[in-house]
């Protein structure tokens, strides 16, 4: 979702604003982008996300996204 919303594939997140947002502790977010980044679909760095292949994200994510952006789409009128 916030990769839908800032202009380039770099996402100047931590690990720990993360679980902030996602409500989970940090070293499962730490997991997580070490199994996407494992697969080659993100670069991981020091406060910085990187999207190598967005399609490759989309499908490794729960149907919640497609669900969350459709419905955003539909009440905010965006793309």
């Amino acid at each position: 979702m916030t990769h839908d919303r800032i202009e380039g594939d770099e996402l100047p997140l931590t690990h720990e604003f993360l679980s902030y947002m996602l409500g989970v502790r940090r070293p499962g977010v730490t997991e997580a982008l070490q199994a996407l980044e494992s697969q080659g679909l993100i670069d991981n760095g020091r406060g910085v996300i990187k999207i190598v292949d967005r399609k490759g994200v989309e499908a490794a994510s729960c149907e919640c996204y497609r669900i969350v952006a459709k419905e955003y789409a539909r009440l905010l009128g965006a793309e």
